[in-house]
């Protein structure tokens, strides 16, 4: 299934307590669970203004979609072409 990295624009998203970081969680996958299995969340990465997510879908849209009811921006949304990491230079 393809790869997307979404960039979420969230000023202060970084100073969020560790229960609010559950409930935007918990909201998330609530969102993930009506949409079905054709959408998986795999981890985020949360900077003090922004916020990284990489989801597994079939397409853009869906992704789009799920932003839309779970109420979180997705300024961009990008597909992964590849992953390279140090053991690539061997």
């Amino acid at each position: 299934m393809p790869q997307f990295v979404i960039e979420r624009e969230m000023p202060g998203v970084g100073q969020m307590t560790g229960e609010q970081l559950k409930g935007a969680s918990q909201g998330s996958c609530d969102v993930l669970r009506q949409l079905g299995p054709d959408i998986q969340w795999v981890h985020s990465y949360v900077t003090d203004d922004k916020i990284y997510c990489v989801y597994r879908a079939p397409d853009e849209g869906l992704i789009r979609k799920h932003a839309e009811i779970a109420g979180f921006p997705a300024n961009s949304i990008s597909q992964v072409r590849a992953t390279i990491d140090p053991t690539t230079a061997d």
